[in-house]
């Protein structure tokens, strides 16, 4: 089992000229007349080992290509910067065949020149320092989400994969078969935090989605991964409020913890999220100002990222667009009252031409207007939804929900052009599943 890291090292874990045993990677080699110099890395870091011509082990660190692992024993001294490995074993564990550019050399990850190249490979360049760093930052992001539902007192609902019921329209989720039976891979948990949220009253979940809607944008992906949360008496104004807390918590962590990460990629921490409350407008005034500015907009369709990005222009924050048409938005959504064109729903569109991060809606919690709703969008009678009309008959209340993607939200705060590379092995339209 390994024992010491790099960041021991260089943290000054051991005394000065005292021996070590580390295990890591060959980042780089550079070959002089009677030395060579090796940058060892591990998970946590990188230090210089040096290997002296009258050593044993020169010919080996001469020769050891680049990325290959290894196992360096020697003497830990004060380098002109920072600690170095004086070495005197060197053993090559598992040498590294050819690829171009080194995973962990510096270049470029978002050249979309190098994209299918990198993504073809994604399975040798996680081992890249930036992408390295974009995925620890998602690891630490999700923890901070984690940590505000602990605080705030929610119980974590571990949602199944495997639906028979579609939140939207059968041709948008992913089908398979199962023993002959035909189901989808989840697009929406909503349906089964709804369910839970009467027994804890306020629920989430964080797991995968899928969508079947081909969409080729900076923003969409095949497989994502999914915040959603569901809240018993609680209205739309309120789940804003919720949200708008939440993404405090997050931006405040990631200043405090880890905002070197966006400086290491280039970038700089989007730190809009703290101007709360975000200001909000009308789905109608939406529509307005785009019609002011000389884009044609119907009313009932969807705000795709051109639009959302010319609205975006206009604020310093995120903002909100309520009320969105109930043409659009799926069956369980609350009819407003004041507007039966629209739904109590609302969208929040990031800063920066980001475009939508998350949306929230009150759910329906009576039987006769859950079953005028499914009757309008073509759902009532059809059995797979029976469960969702029988919860409305066993003391069902207020509620509603968000959801949000990771991969938006991680993009957005980090500022990086897409999605892809805030996900591990991304899933995008007309690319191979593979690795």
């Amino acid at each position: 089992m390994k024992m010491v890291y790099v960041k021991d090292l260089l943290r000054g874990s051991g005394s000065e000229r005292s021996a070590v045993d580390l295990s890591g990677w060959v980042k780089s080699r550079r070959n002089g007349k009677d030395i060579v110099f090796l940058d060892i890395c591990d998970s946590t870091g990188m230090i210089q080992a040096v290997v002296k011509v009258e050593n044993a082990a020169y010919v080996i660190a001469k020769n050891v290509p680049v990325e290959s692992s290894v196992k360096v024993i020697g003497i830990l001294e004060s380098g002109s910067n920072a600690p170095e490995i004086r070495v005197e074993q060197m053993q090559v564990i598992g040498s590294a065949a050819e690829i171009s550019p080194h995973p962990r050399s510096p270049f470029d990850i978002f050249d979309v020149k190098m994209a299918d190249h990198l993504l073809k490979n994604r399975h040798l360049y996680l081992r890249n320092d930036k992408v390295m760093a974009i995925l620890r930052f998602r690891h630490l992001a999700m923890m901070a989400m984690r940590d505000w539902f602990n605080q705030k007192g929610y119980i974590e609902i571990t949602a199944p994969v495997l639906t028979p019921a579609p939140l939207y329209e059968d041709g948008t989720a992913m089908p398979i078969t199962v023993h002959d039976e035909n189901v989808f891979l989840t697009q929406c948990v909503g349906f089964y935090l709804e369910s839970a949220v009467h027994a804890f009253e306020k629920v989430y979940n964080i797991g995968p989605s899928f969508r079947a809607e081909e969409t080729r944008s900076k923003r969409h992906l095949m497989e994502y991964w999914h915040i959603k949360a569901e809240l018993a008496w609680v209205s739309v104004d309120d789940l804003m409020a919720i949200v708008e807390d939440m993404i405090g918590h997050v931006v405040r962590f990631s200043l405090e913890h880890h905002s070197d990460i966006p400086r290491m990629l280039g970038t700089e921490l989007c730190v809009d999220g703290l101007s709360v409350p975000f200001p909000r407008i009308t789905y109608v005034e939406a529509v307005n100002r785009l019609s002011s500015l000389g884009v044609p907009f119907e009313f009932g369709a969807s705000l795709g990222s051109d639009e959302e990005e010319i609205l975006s222009r206009g604020f310093s924050s995120p903002f909100w667009i309520t009320g969105i048409p109930r043409k659009i938005e799926p069956f369980p959504y609350v009819i407003d009252v004041d507007d039966s064109r629209v739904t109590r729903t609302a969208d929040l569109i990031a800063t920066n031409g980001y475009g939508e991060l998350l949306g929230v809606a009150e759910k329906i919690s009576t039987l006769p207007e859950l079953d005028d709703r499914m009757k309008e969008k073509g759902k009532f009678g059809d059995p797979r939804y029976e469960w969702l009309r029988q919860m409305r008959e066993f003391g069902c209340v207020p509620h509603g929900g968000f959801g949000m993607g990771v991969e938006r939200f991680i993009r957005w705060l980090l500022n990086i052009p897409h999605v892809r590379d805030t996900i591990p092995f991304p899933r995008i339209f007309r690319r191979k599943i593979a690795p």
